[in-house]
């Protein structure tokens, strides 16, 4: 028996970037059913049924499907994990939180799928990029000081991949000490005050599943003296280029945050 076909044939991702990752290798034919929240790549919405959300599953509806693995993110679904293997089925949940777990994830994934050897050339090039765009970023003469919000209400810091994107991409995260926490309740900022007095230089909103509103944030009260906001440097970056801790944040995601880097450094230098 070959390695290819010792591997998953009838895959369900519960999230998005195991199916991008699927396609990106040309595994797509194994994907049976994917994530409601999925956009990436688009064709996947019009070629497999969408058969969750992110906390919720439609358990029937996956198990008709008859699924030999089922990739998912997080403690966060791991209700939907426990009760689909009650039902039998072989669940992998990863909780890939910083980007060298990212490239373990992915490197695992394709490991599953008989792509290894593929998968590793996509990383390489991937990481190769990544250190480029770091030695780029290393000849900034001033770094900005960066306030990624995940969430408006309440205030919730960027996770930790995240962080870590910002600082290779030449950017250092004003909350670093709450990036290393895994769980968004634990990233919220009490008192606005404080990001007021951090005095980030630039401003990027993800607010997964709504639309980042600049003008909104410019005109939080006391906030008119944040240099973010008084020199209009104020960005979002879609959560599904950024938040999903697979391919679209080590590429598309990093490519904007360095944009917005590398242009308030050459406005600054």
């Amino acid at each position: 028996m070959t390695p290819l076909a010792l591997g998953p044939q009838r895959i369900v991702c519960l999230t998005e970037e195991a199916t991008e990752w699927l396609y990106l290798l040309g595994q797509e034919q194994r994907i049976v059913g994917i994530s409601g929240y999925t956009v990436r790549p688009r064709r996947a919405r019009l070629e497999k049924p969408k058969v969750s959300a992110f906390l919720t599953a439609k358990i029937d509806k996956i198990l008709a499907l008859q699924p030999d693995c089922v990739f998912g993110f997080s403690d966060l679904q791991a209700d939907i994990a426990a009760l689909l293997i009650r039902a039998g089925v072989q669940v992998t949940i990863f909780n890939q939180r910083s980007v060298d777990e990212i490239f373990a994830m992915l490197y695992q994934v394709a490991a599953m799928v008989g792509q290894a050897e593929e998968g590793l050339a996509l990383l390489q090039t991937w990481r190769a990029e990544l250190d480029a765009i770091a030695q780029q970023a290393a000849s900034f003469k001033r770094r900005p000081k960066v306030f990624f919000e995940e969430w408006d209400t309440p205030h919730i810091s960027g996770i930790r991949w995240v962080s870590e994107l910002m600082g290779i991409a030449g950017g250092d995260d004003i909350f670093p000490e709450l990036a290393v926490m895994p769980m968004g309740k634990d990233r919220i900022i009490a008192e606005g005050q404080t990001i007021v007095d951090r005095a980030p230089d630039i401003i990027i909103g993800s607010w997964c599943g709504k639309k980042f509103r600049p003008d909104t944030v410019a005109a939080r009260p006391g906030w008119q003296d944040v240099p973010a906001v008084r020199t209009g440097h104020i960005f979002e970056i879609k959560s599904a280029d950024i938040l999903q801790p697979g391919p679209a944040a080590l590429t598309d995601g990093l490519a904007q945050l360095h944009r917005i880097m590398a242009q308030w450094e050459a406005e600054h230098v």
